[in-house]
């Protein structure tokens, strides 16, 4: 279980594929305090470590896990959102986050609000993920408040901080982002639809 509060930003250093899946090694500062088995989620998506080095680990995503992230999409020197499992009993300062991606979204427009950033994006609504006005919303592991909810596309507003401390900074419009949807709102839209697809 995650917060969806960005710890840090690490840089892809490997990158090995084996058979359908891809190992992932990770240059971070953070990894000298990682264990073997520890989750941790990457751009949101919960991996599990399964080696360390001195600055660097690894992680391995499996096909299905590339098939519905970004993270397939990763190059060498590319920017991870880093963030490890939340401590029970500590202040939840995001909102409720899973690790289980479920479904990409695109990058529509940026619009830089006088010290703000205006951020758009759209999805696939046939998969039957809700957004809603001041509901939240996570984009490659960050929570967020959505601004403005439409059909298939929503807006988030982004302050300096999480611009410059998160992989924000580098989006463009195309980019391909990891959307994990409010985990409230998906149960009450699967009572409300129980034969949809999740």
């Amino acid at each position: 279980m995650f917060t969806g509060i960005i710890e840090t930003l690490g840089e892809i250093s490997q990158l090995e594929k084996d058979g359908g899946n891809l190992h992932i090694t990770i240059a971070s500062q953070v990894a000298k305090e990682l264990q073997i088995d520890q989750s941790m989620a990457h751009n949101g998506v919960c991996l599990t470590v399964v080696s360390l080095g001195e600055d660097k680990y690894t992680v391995t995503a499996i096909d299905e896990t590339l098939q519905k992230t970004n993270l397939g999409d990763l190059k060498i020197g590319d920017s991870v959102n880093l963030e490890r499992a939340m401590i029970l009993g500590s202040r939840l300062d995001g909102h409720i986050v899973q690790g289980h991606v479920d479904q990409t979204g695109t990058c529509t427009s940026i619009e830089e609000k006088d010290g703000s950033w205006l951020f758009s994006f759209e999805y696939d609504v046939s998969l039957n993920n809700p957004t809603i006005e001041k509901g939240s919303i996570t984009i490659d592991g960050v929570s967020l408040t959505v601004v403005d909810s439409g059909t298939n596309t929503f807006s988030v507003a982004i302050i300096p901080y999480t611009y410059e401390h998160t992989r924000f900074h580098a989006y463009e419009v195309g980019s391909k982002v990891n959307l994990e949807f409010d985990v409230i709102g998906k149960y009450v839209a699967k009572l409300l639809h129980p034969l949809s697809k999740p």
